[in-house]
């Protein structure tokens, strides 16, 4: 009867969630690349940046709270 519960950490699927939306963010970043949207920093591509930001972050978050084993 000596079961152990191991808890996984919020952090990590707050970093799956980071890295989730990071990709589909990059995307579409990627996919709107030849034609920018028309508002005043379109050109900077917004999206691709913001896109791999959240990646990044993401993937440090899965890394750092990953489940271990005991």
């Amino acid at each position: 009867m000596s079961e152990k519960h191991h808890i996984i950490p919020v952090w990590f699927f707050v970093g799956v969630l980071l890295l989730i939306y990071g990709v589909l963010i990059f995307a579409s970043g990627i996919l709107e690349f030849s034609t920018p949207p028309t508002t005043v920093l379109g050109n900077v591509h917004p999206a691709i940046w913001w896109g791999a930001l959240l990646t990044i972050i993401g993937a440090i978050y899965v890394h750092l709270f990953r489940p271990r084993k005991p």
